[in-house]
């Protein structure tokens, strides 16, 4: 395995547990009844997660 492979390996795994650390935090604020604060654009805008 070359050091490129590694690296592409390393990527995907940081990727998919960023994704199921989303999925976690959405899952917690809906149990939560919370808004999500996220930035769109330049502004600061609070969802509701349904």
């Amino acid at each position: 395995m070359t050091q490129k492979d590694k690296q592409i390996e390393l990527k995907d795994k940081i990727v998919k547990g960023l994704e199921k650390v989303y999925e976690r935090l959405l899952e917690f604020k809906k149990n939560k009844n919370s808004e999500l604060v996220v930035m769109q654009g330049d502004k600061i805008v609070k969802i509701k997660p349904e």
